[in-house]
């Protein structure tokens, strides 16, 4: 199994390059590939993408999901050109553009849960509720010493990768998600609302790339347009 996925990786790599050595001069064309965190500041990639696409509509992009430590882990096999980090991450071997939007911590929860009656939410409100929280969340050093507990203390009753299906859990009443604003539905006729953190938790964003890297046309056009995105925001 472990021979069988570097062989994957190997020829994924090798399509990867065979398709920038190939890829015309004039039209710049090609695939892009990025690894994101769950954030709704994955909309910067996507104005940045459109921006780019009117100019050149033969560049292609290919969207992996997936915690920091994934990212960087197909970043450094040079499976992915980009990624978007979410909260702490060692970037020092990475170049890379921090975006001013930060995400906000708080909780996802039932809006007939006893917490939702609180505007905010602190540390002692969570030491005795059942919580569902994130694997990369579970390694968030940031996170725990907000929390003031020591993991083996807490009442975590699942993990997960995706936050949709975290939801599905709470709408059962299962528990209460560790999560980051915006990313789930809470307003109309939803029964789950959130509560951000108190004091503020915000994570912030990083798009890296891999330092002394030989950049497709194709991202480095990208790299550029995001480039000039950040300086607009600014």
């Amino acid at each position: 199994m472990l021979l069988r996925k570097r062989a994957e990786e190997l020829v994924d790599l090798m399509e990867k390059t065979k398709a920038e050595l190939t890829s015309s001069s004039e039209n710049i064309g090609g695939d892009i590939y990025i690894g994101c965190g769950e954030t709704e500041s994955i909309s910067f990639l996507a104005q940045a993408a459109q921006d780019l696409q009117i100019k050149h509509p033969l560049i292609h992009y290919h969207i992996y999901s997936g915690d920091a430590e994934r990212v960087m882990e197909k970043l450094d096999k040079g499976l992915i050109d980009f990624g978007l980090l979410v909260g702490e991450a060692d970037i020092s071997k990475y170049d890379y553009l921090k975006l001013s939007q930060k995400d906000l911590w708080g909780v996802l929860m039932r809006k007939d849960s006893p917490l939702a009656e609180k505007e905010t939410i602190c540390a002692e409100d969570l030491w005795d509720k059942p919580l569902i929280v994130s694997h990369q969340t579970s390694i968030n050093t940031e996170m725990f010493r907000w929390l003031r507990a020591d993991i083996s203390r807490l009442n975590i009753v699942a993990t997960y990768d995706l936050i949709y299906n975290a939801a599905q859990f709470v709408r059962k009443g299962f528990g209460y998600v560790i999560a980051l604003d915006r990313l789930i539905n809470t307003t109309g006729d939803s029964n789950l609302c959130f509560r951000p953190l108190s004091p503020t938790l915000e994570a912030e964003l990083c798009i890296v790339w891999k330092k002394y890297q030989v950049l497709s046309r194709a991202s480095n056009a990208f790299l550029h347009q995001l480039q000039n995105l950040t300086l607009l925001e600014e």
